[in-house]
């Protein structure tokens, strides 16, 4: 059977999420801009003719103060252009003095005065900052007639910019409600793989428990208990491997535990099956202090984190834990190599799932102790510094 979709555009969205984030926001850009440039050919537009009733205004109150003027004429303009009330806030003053003779649409009280006004001395700034004024000539002089532009006209010029802001609001709500979507996903995807890997190991775990039972009953095995001894050890070990994927999607028990004891444990089980030319240093500035921890999981972390320098050092060379007090709440725990370093942009993307720089790596540990830390300690973990052919410190800070 062929299928359908052959030689059809076909998008894979979950590995080009951040392509497509891009695209939406180029395609909301484009809208807002569009419409920016589209409302203000309408305000240019609307803005003209309001300039042109203006200017027809003050031709008007021009002529009408021309002592030659036919009286039929001047009943005409008073009564048809000046008289009439309009939109527009509109102040004439004395091109000398500033003095007002009239304003119209300004908000003022009946018999309010018009000089020596505070409100009205703001208004004509606001005026004469928008507009150029149109210059009349009347029988005392030369004057000035300043306006400001409609308040419709005033809305619209705003309106693209609330527009912009809104779909800049919306396109930022899609964003984190995309990313969390994403992040709810690989959440379910770890949480799955953790219970599923967990419930396989059960089987053989319990079959390698009745193997052991039953080697031990063997006769020839009476005088070998080391061998029974290691078995139960890698048992216990495979247990606990269970008891890690199990914690994993489960809130999980948090205890007050000793933090230098815990990681003290970490490292006597890790020495004698890393490198022997491996030194190991575990450093308390405060003694006693203790944290809330889940220890399987926890013991995950430390045992990621020790993993990682031992193979940043090639094997050779020193790592030291350091714990000490970050704050009344808090305690810190660095762990430090003294390996070849990381570039800094590199050290910032060491915690994304599948970033390696290992030849044989599946890019998890990091991702998977980074999870650990903050979704289930409610703490933080983050590279404190790292330099080329000087070593790597991680810090993880805990509540106390």
């Amino acid at each position: 059977m062929q299928n359908p979709f052959k030689g059809s555009i076909q998008i894979d969205f979950y590995t080009n999420q951040a392509k497509i984030k891009w695209f939406v926001l180029a395609v909301a850009v484009v809208i807002g801009g569009g419409s920016i440039v589209y409302t203000n050919q309408l305000v240019t537009k609307l803005k003209d003719g309001e300039r042109e009733k203006i200017r027809v205004w003050a031709s008007a109150v021009e002529f009408s103060s021309n002592p030659a003027a036919d009286n039929s004429v001047l009943t005409f303009i008073s009564e048809n252009i000046i008289t009439p009330e309009n939109t527009l806030p509109v102040i004439v003053v004395d091109s000398a003095s500033n003095f007002i003779y009239d304003a119209r649409n300004v908000g003022l009280a009946e018999g309010e005065s018009l000089n020596d006004n505070p409100t009205l001395s703001r208004i004509l700034a606001k005026m004469k900052a928008e507009n150029e004024p149109f210059p009349i000539s009347s029988g005392i002089g030369m004057q000035y007639v300043y306006y400001r532009n409609s308040y419709l006209l005033r809305q619209l010029s705003a309106y693209p910019y609330i527009q912009l802001t809104v779909i800049g609001i919306f396109g930022f709500i899609a964003y984190l409600a995309f990313s969390y979507s994403r992040r709810a996903e690989q959440n379910r995807v770890w949480v799955g793989m953790a219970k599923e890997t967990a419930h396989q190991l059960g089987t053989p775990i319990s079959s390698l428990m009745a193997w052991v039972e039953y080697i031990k009953g063997m006769p020839e095995m009476k005088e070998r208990d080391d061998v029974t001894v290691e078995l139960q050890k890698d048992i216990q070990r495979l247990e606990m491997i269970t008891a890690r994927f199990s914690n994993i999607g489960s809130a999980g028990d948090l205890i007050d535990l000793n933090v230098a004891e815990t990681a003290s444990g970490c490292l006597n089980y890790l020495k004698p099956r890393v490198s022997s030319k491996v030194n190991f240093h575990l450093e308390e500035r405060q003694s006693g202090l203790t944290a809330k921890i889940n220890q399987p999981l926890f013991e995950w972390v430390m045992e990621n984190l020790i993993k990682n320098g031992v193979d940043a050092m090639s094997g050779i060379g020193n790592l030291t834990v350091t714990i000490g007090k970050e704050s009344k709440s808090e305690l810190y725990i660095d762990i430090a190599d003294d390996g070849k370093g990381m570039p800094k942009g590199i050290a910032k993307d060491v915690f994304k799932p599948g970033f390696t720089t290992k030849k044989r790596g599946w890019g998890l540990g990091l991702a998977l102790v980074k999870r650990i830390i903050e979704n289930y300690h409610n703490g933080r973990i983050f590279v404190k510094s790292s330099q080329a052919d000087v070593g790597t410190v991680f810090r993880i800070i805990l509540n106390s």
